[in-house]
């Protein structure tokens, strides 16, 4: 990670998160290994853009990545934070070259710090007769590596029904179930698919955060799901039967005669299905759709229509 992070995805430093989102999107859609096979050139380039967004669409990486460059990652493996126990401003790369406290050693104490700093043995070191001349230090216990958090946007019908889904992390393809009623939130943990452990410990967790795209005619509402659906004129005048896609499939919604744009018509147990086997609702809101020329013959009917039966749905109205 040794190129700025900021130009890789050809922005400013300055730039806000959404900035970041769009440049990203598009690099990732020219660059994407599938649509570049046997591209080694394309699949690195890939590679680097996926890593930098990981950084850069993290508020707390992105701080740490601002402030240190690309060693930032050596300096949170160490577990070090500036501020913390009086140590403030001190850089433990800039004493020992990389990697931490001593290429990665964990320290126990003061007398530990200065006896792998002094060529060890503490005060007196070995051989000069000091009380711990002939003590070795303690191996530090494995540190599990660091969970990774990434958003995965996936459409409506999989966060709805559910179903196996594959994306790309740091140029690597991964598969995941999704399991039915997930919303924008919610959180999903692939087990030890994060960072390595720095000491030989446990692989850490990916923390996928889930984040649902729009749909074009439905949308979410806790349990239920919320459609607009066109109508003729006809349709709602005299009522009729229609076909209404469902996630299980196509039903007939009776719609009654006199209706108006507006009215909504509930479909039991046709929403977002629970954990328990329960369901929620799609709620169905006509809107009547005229057709887009009107000839003289259809505006003759109109107006026959609206003598044989007037009314003023107005009355009433006021501020």
């Amino acid at each position: 990670m040794s190129e700025d992070l900021y130009q890789t995805l050809g922005v400013d430093r300055d730039a806000s998160k959404d900035e970041i989102k769009k440049a990203h999107r598009k690099l990732a859609l020219k660059y994407h290994p599938d649509k570049n096979p046997d591209d080694d050139v394309a699949r690195d380039k890939f590679k680097r853009i996926q890593e930098a967004y990981d950084v850069l669409s993290d508020d707390e990486k992105r701080a740490a990545y601002d402030r240190y460059g690309a060693d930032f990652e050596k300096i949170r493996s160490t577990g070090y934070h500036p501020g913390a126990a009086g140590f403030d401003g001190l850089d433990l790369d800039q004493i020992f070259g990389g990697g931490g406290a001593a290429g990665g050693a964990q320290f126990e104490g003061f007398s530990d710090f200065f006896e792998q700093l002094m060529g060890g043995g503490g005060p007196g070191g070995p051989g000069r007769g000091g009380p711990r001349g002939g003590t070795r230090r303690r191996a530090a216990p494995p540190r599990r590596g660091a969970n990774v958090r990434h958003e995965l946007e996936i459409p409506l019908q999989t966060a709805v029904l559910g179903g196996k889904t594959e994306f790309y992390l740091n140029g690597d393809k991964i598969s995941v179930t999704i399991p039915p009623g997930v919303e924008t939130g919610s959180k999903i943990r692939l087990r030890q698919r994060g960072q390595p452990s720095p000491n030989g410990g446990p692989t850490g967790d990916l923390i996928l955060l889930i984040k649902v795209s729009e749909h074009p005619f439905f949308r979410r509402s806790g349990r239920n799901l919320e459609l607009v659906l066109p109508v003729t004129l006809a349709e709602a005048a005299l009522g009729a039967k229609v076909d209404v896609p469902t996630p299980a499939g196509t039903v007939a919604l009776t719609i009654p005669p006199s209706s108006s744009s507006g009215r909504r018509l509930r479909l039991k147990g046709q929403g977002v299905k629970q954990r328990d086997g329960s369901a929620g609702d799609m709620i169905v809101e006509l809107q009547i759709q005229l057709p887009q020329t009107i000839d003289d013959e259809f505006r003759r009917a109109i107006e026959r229509l609206d003598q044989a039966n007037p009314h003023s749905p107005r009355t009433g109205l006021m501020f």
